[in-house]
């Protein structure tokens, strides 16, 4: 724990994959066949938190997820990035435009095509039902789910690592 306490110590952005993380990864179809997808609104808290206290919060989807867009805009994300061939390409850009050090940051992925991202970020973290492959490279596999919480805990355990959990700041949306 003292070590993951360390790595978290010099966060300063979050980055997340949509599906399997925000969500649980279940797509249901709406009369239109357009795709729908719940999340957690106490992932939503933590979001919302931490972009009061001025961390940098991003989400790079492989999914081509329209309807997310106004969601995450509402809770601090400013950056959102959907139909994304390839995110190690997305994050380096990004990287660049915010100067940005692979040690500031937490990717927080769920499958095979966060690899690369998450071995290029100083914390790499998943889900507790991620796949294998990405749950033995992580800094941090959550003991939740994705679409169940595991947003929340990334954040709530850098905020807490930094003294920055239960400050005036939590107690209002």
């Amino acid at each position: 724990m003292n070590d993951l306490k360390s790595l978290l110590s010099g966060v300063t952005t979050f980055i997340f994959d949509y599906d399997g993380v925000m969500t649980d990864g279940t797509v249901y179809m709406d009369s239109n066949g357009d795709p729908l997808r719940t999340s957690n609104v106490k992932d939503g808290y933590a979001i919302q938190l931490a972009s009061k206290l001025g961390y940098h919060l991003a989400v790079i989807s492989g999914a081509v997820v329209t309807n997310i867009t106004k969601r995450l805009n509402m809770l601090g994300v400013k950056d959102v990035f959907t139909g994304v061939p390839d995110k190690v390409v997305k994050l380096d850009e990004y990287m660049k435009q915010y100067q940005l050090t692979p040690n500031q940051i937490v990717y927080m992925g769920d499958d095979i095509p966060d690899l690369r991202v998450m071995h290029r970020v100083g914390v790499p973290a998943c889900p507790a039902d991620a796949a294998e492959e990405v749950k033995s490279i992580s800094a941090f596999v959550s003991d939740r789910p994705g679409g169940r919480g595991c947003v929340r805990d990334i954040i709530e355990q850098t905020l807490k690592a930094q003294g920055k959990w239960m400050t005036a700041e939590a107690y209002s949306w």
